[in-house]
């Protein structure tokens, strides 16, 4: 199937790019980029054909700075937008990545009308109903990165705790991909088992552990200049369920409207069933009393902050909802 990538010039759209090239599943990978940078995405497509060749993988890499080359994409991923610095908040750059975004969604919606949009661009969850707006499609079609990556790097984390390996961990964080990010304790095990069970429990800093992750992306900024294999391999990976028709549970960004606890009109995100329509049925689990508390916390927050953005770009492009 055919999957592109709208940024590709950016680091996180060309890691994602080289990541989705070795799906066996996707047969065409569109590198698209503004005119200025096509230069540089013709490199990169020519660099990632030559690792192909030595992976014996045959796929079609195609380096565009022309929407109309994204026509019969199953997948579109949006990863353009201001970059975030180590000072800076997802939130810092909200508006001036929602006029992209919306731009880019109504492109997506008039040359790819059929496909699944997935966007990157911080703050996910926000730009994700900024997507869901402007490009007309029905909410099962338009997904947001959200904590997916998060939840990997939790489990990443409490598999170097309790020093079991990461399959065995099974948890999520829910909520907005940032400060109102929701670790759901009361539902995370190891091996089917409940974590409180384990004798490292007791050492356990929850705090601690969430901190870690709210930051982690704030960590490889400041080390690196930019995060890129993580989210790479996250987007690779929601890309390859969708594909293949996994009918695996994803903690995405998704539209709600009155699922869990009634809150609804705003992007956050929450377990979902993934599959080739994108998402089929959003999982509503049960939470303890704090967990849902702080779950709608996150919503207020992330509502308000679409509410301002949303503001911001009305009148300046065509919103279809």
């Amino acid at each position: 199937m055919k999957v592109s990538v709208i940024g590709a010039s950016g680091r996180v759209g060309k890691a994602a790019a080289f990541c989705l090239a070795e799906e066996s599943a996707v047969s065409e990978v569109v590198l698209l980029s503004r005119e200025k940078s096509l230069g540089q995405v013709q490199g990169e497509a020519l660099d990632m054909n030559d690792a192909m060749a030595a992976k014996d993988i045959r796929v079609s890499i195609t380096p565009t700075a022309n929407f109309e080359d994204i026509a019969d994409s199953k997948i579109v991923v949006i990863t353009s937008g201001m970059p975030r610095t180590p000072e800076m908040t997802r939130m810092d750059v909200a508006i001036p990545n929602a006029k992209i975004i919306a731009e880019y969604a109504q492109l997506v919606g008039k040359y790819a009308p059929e496909s699944i949009i997935l966007v990157i661009t911080n703050p996910v969850d926000v730009m994700t109903y900024v997507a869901y707006k402007a490009s007309g499609f029905p909410r099962n079609r338009v997904i947001g990165l959200g904590n997916h990556l998060d939840s990997l790097r939790l489990k990443n984390l409490i598999a170097k705790h309790f020093n079991i390996h990461v399959s065995e961990i099974h948890t999520r964080i829910i909520g907005e991909h940032g400060d109102h990010m929701v670790l759901l304790l009361s539902s995370t095990s190891i091996g089917g088992i409940l974590v409180k069970y384990f004798p490292q429990y007791q050492s356990f800093d929850v705090d601690a552990i969430v901190d870690k992750v709210k930051n982690a992306g704030s960590y490889v900024i400041n080390k690196k200049g930019a995060t890129e294999y993580g989210p790479a391999f996250a987007i690779s990976n929601i890309v390859k369920t969708i594909i293949n028709d996994e009918k695996r549970i994803l903690t995405l960004t998704t539209y709600l409207d009155g699922e869990i606890d009634d809150v609804s009109d705003v992007c956050l995100g929450v377990p979902v069933k993934l599959g080739i329509n994108g998402v089929e049925r959003i999982i509503s689990g049960k939470m303890s009393d704090k967990e849902l508390e702080d779950f709608k916390t996150a919503a207020d927050v992330v509502k308000s902050a679409t509410d301002e953005v949303m503001a911001s770009v009305e009148g300046k492009v065509n919103l279809s909802k």
